[in-house]
């Protein structure tokens, strides 16, 4: 078997993902699916990461999405084409529809991120883009449609006149323009990327990891709720962060003049 098409690591609390497809600028094959639906478990399953960094291998492309030789390849073998979501397809659930993942994900965006490459940076809790990302959905103009969650998520995330021009049309949007928009956090040169990165993952393993996991899942499941039904619904990470050691830690090493020593429980 061929070297896998992910590399994943773990080091101080943080686990690095890289799609490693560089010679295909990083499209996503049925295989790598496959294999980051048992990274992304054991993301979750870990208690010893705290945060996730997603990027891409090489100096071309964060991800241009799905592997179109693949589907044709695929098409003319009679695999029936996929629709909205991952449901039967391999790697199910994927990033772009892991609704329970608890621990931030934070994109590092360099290169193309196009089609379903913009769709994972779309779903990633913070993105740091290099001044040379691009960012594009460009299925309209394959026939295609934006079905890892490009077709819900940019309406959500831009206000949606400006979500539709790129949603119908498929045209590309500079790093400038996605920092104008909010869809990235930051954009620096490309040598300074991995610092950047750096600095933010160093700011996450910082806090209190149960309150990182509780405040996720808390604002990702109260964005359509209205207020009142917000404060009153109940978030499983919130009541483990709520009974946890941390929780009398944080106050106790505030009081005594001292960093607190995270246990996660």
């Amino acid at each position: 078997m061929s070297e896998s098409p992910v590399r994943y690591e773990k080091k101080d609390h943080v686990a690095y993902v890289t799609m490693d497809r560089p010679e295909a600028l990083n499209a996503m094959n049925r295989r790598m699916h496959a294999e980051l639906a048992g990274i992304w478990d054991d993301v979750e399953a870990d208690d010893d990461v705290r945060v996730v960094v997603l990027t891409g291998a090489g100096d071309r492309a964060f991800s241009v999405g799905q592997d179109l030789k693949e589907r044709a390849r695929l098409t003319e073998e009679g695999v029936e084409a996929s629709t909205f979501g991952s449901s039967c397809q391999p790697g199910h659930p994927r990033l772009t529809d892991r609704f329970t993942l608890s621990k931030p994900v934070v994109g590092r965006v360099h290169g193309y991120a196009l089609g379903g490459g913009f769709e994972l940076a779309l779903a990633c809790d913070i993105v740091i883009a290099s001044d040379e990302a691009v960012f594009a959905l460009p299925e309209v103009r394959l026939g295609l449609i934006a079905g890892a969650g490009g077709v819900f998520r940019l309406p959500r995330q831009l206000p949606l006149k400006v979500a539709m021009g790129y949603l119908l049309t498929g045209r590309r949007m500079d790093a400038a323009t996605a920092l104008h928009h909010g869809l990235v956090n930051e954009v620096v040169p490309f040598a300074e990327l991995d610092r950047r990165v750096t600095e933010w993952t160093d700011d996450l393993v910082r806090a209190a990891p149960l309150s990182v996991r509780a405040i996720k899942e808390a604002a990702l499941r109260s964005l359509d709720l209205p207020l009142e039904e917000a404060f009153k619904t109940s978030y499983p990470w919130e009541e483990r962060r709520r009974t946890s050691v941390d929780a009398s830690e944080g106050p106790r090493a505030f009081a005594e003049k001292r960093d607190p020593v995270w246990t996660g429980r």
